[in-house]
């Protein structure tokens, strides 16, 4: 009886340690079992996320910016300083520490719910049986009712470029630099590029980034994107649209990269470390016996239908190894939903209202569709845009970079999408998100009322936009 379960969770990420920490609430033996192995040989829980991503590359974008504040920003509020400098070892000792904080507290998490962690390998065979192998390599075979997959991804590697461990590393290898390099460069200008980017420059490596596309965050809304690619050069990051690796090499301690550049001419770039960050893909490696039930896509995704059902009855998936966006605040959400599914509960993720943030400074955010996106629909629709340099908080806080802008329906003036380039833009698109959740209209924000000075000013600003009805700023 000791190996039979109600739920097993197979991923101990942002998406399956909370699937098993409601299965728990919900009454139901839970297990979770994740193979997380750290570079120093240490397991752990968390996944990427807490592990390799989301929380170690905050807290050194968090400790860069501050720094950045303290070398540019301090003198404009009287603030003097002299000479500032970053000691490398004490940042990356405190990112480990949060890391070790947070991952260690999802141990406690499960010991108050009642989840059984298991941390090894597991494998599911079929039938709700799967396969457990522990870090000694002992196997045993557990039993559940129910199998929820949630395995996440890796980092996407590039034939022309490939990883080495230490001149050519992935996002995990750049956020374990011991040294500030003087020239790196970052294959890809996504999310992952342009964070990884801004944590490096500030500490003055010269950055140049290599983006095969040529528009920056093709996801984005473009004139978010514009606005940011501004001041990220303003900045010092060397973004390079239309470049084209075509293949990378490491002679003489440091890395030759070939590429062409947007009008099909060839180039090169010596730097002295190379991140490769064009993307994730699922990690399903020993995840699924032959004959599971548990059928893959083309892109080698695992197979689900709107409520996370895979091909094979009783088993669920979620999080980065199935279809939507790599996130982990949809993963969660997934997960959490699942688990209420499987207790008969009513349960659902509105995937219309996922936020996207990249925390980088100034911070970028949005939820909805792109102006491009809605054009696209035919739908005629209405845009009210609000700057942060009319933003008394923003002025005040020496950060009136960027922009609100909030895109509406004009035949019943529903919110389509809102996009934000500015201070504290990932805080400020909550608002957006709950008022999208709920359908809302311009006029239910303009009619919101907003504590005066704040930045969320900005989001009332630009609804009243919409319908050219702003007090701070000339309405057009």
């Amino acid at each position: 009886m000791a190996d039979e379960y109600d739920v097993i969770v197979i991923g101990g990420g942002p998406a399956g340690y909370p699937a098993a920490i409601r299965a728990a609430q919900n009454k139901l033996k839970a297990a979770c079992i994740d193979e997380w192995q750290n570079y120093d040989g240490s397991r752990a829980f968390g996944g990427t996320c807490l592990n390799a991503g989301c929380i170690p590359s905050k807290a050194l974008l968090e400790s860069t910016e501050l720094l950045h504040r303290a070398q540019v920003e301090f003198a404009a509020h009287g603030i003097q300083t002299g000479a500032v400098s970053m000691d490398v070892a004490a940042m990356q000792k405190r990112k480990a520490g949060i890391v070790k904080g947070m991952t260690g507290g999802i141990l406690q998490l499960f010991k108050a719910a009642g989840v059984t962690p298991l941390q090894g390998h597991g494998r599911f065979l079929g039938l709700g049986q799967v396969e457990f192998t522990a870090p000694d390599g002992s196997v045993r075979q557990l039993s559940a009712k129910q199998v929820v997959l949630a395995s996440g991804s890796q980092p996407a590697p590039l034939k022309s470029a490939p990883f080495d461990g230490r001149h050519i590393v992935d996002s995990w290898g750049a956020l374990e630099f011991d040294a500030v390099p003087k020239r790196l460069g970052i294959i890809g200008a996504g999310v992952i590029g342009v964070e990884l980017g801004s944590v490096w420059r500030r500490l003055g490596a010269e950055v140049v980034i290599l983006e095969a596309l040529p528009e920056f965050l093709s996801i984005a809304d473009q004139q978010l994107a514009k606005e940011a690619l501004k001041h990220f050069r303003k900045q010092g990051l060397d973004v390079r649209l239309g470049a084209k690796v075509s293949g990378a090499r490491v002679a003489d301690g440091a890395v030759q990269v070939e590429y062409s550049d947007a009008a099909g001419a060839s180039q090169s770039l010596t730097v002295d470390r190379l991140v490769v960050c064009i993307g994730r893909r699922p990690f399903t490696q020993g995840l699924l016996a032959e004959g599971s039930g548990v059928e893959l896509d083309e892109r080698g995704f695992i197979k689900v239908d709107h409520e996370c059902r895979t091909t094979a009855p009783g088993v669920w998936a979620v999080g980065d190894c199935v279809r939507g966006p790599m996130l982990a605040h949809k993963g969660k959400e997934e997960g959490v939903a699942v688990a209420d599914r499987i207790a008969g509960l009513y349960a659902e993720v509105n995937y219309d209202v996922i936020p996207s943030v990249i925390y980088t400074a100034p911070e970028i955010a949005w939820v909805g569709k792109t102006e491009e996106q809605v054009k696209a629909t035919g739908r005629p629709y209405k845009v009210g845009s609000f700057p942060f340099l009319a933003s008394g908080r923003a002025r005040a806080m020496e950060a009136s970079q960027g922009f609100v802008k909030v895109i509406a329906a004009k035949d019943d003036d529903q919110i389509l999408g809102v996009h934000v380039v500015g201070p504290m833009a990932g805080e400020l698109i909550a608002e957006a998100v709950l008022a999208m959740e709920y359908s809302a209209s311009t006029e239910d924000l303009q009619r919101t009322i907003h504590a005066h000075p704040t930045l969320s000013e900005g989001l009332h600003e630009a609804a009243l936009a919409a319908d050219k009805r702003a007090i701070d700023m000339p309405n057009r």
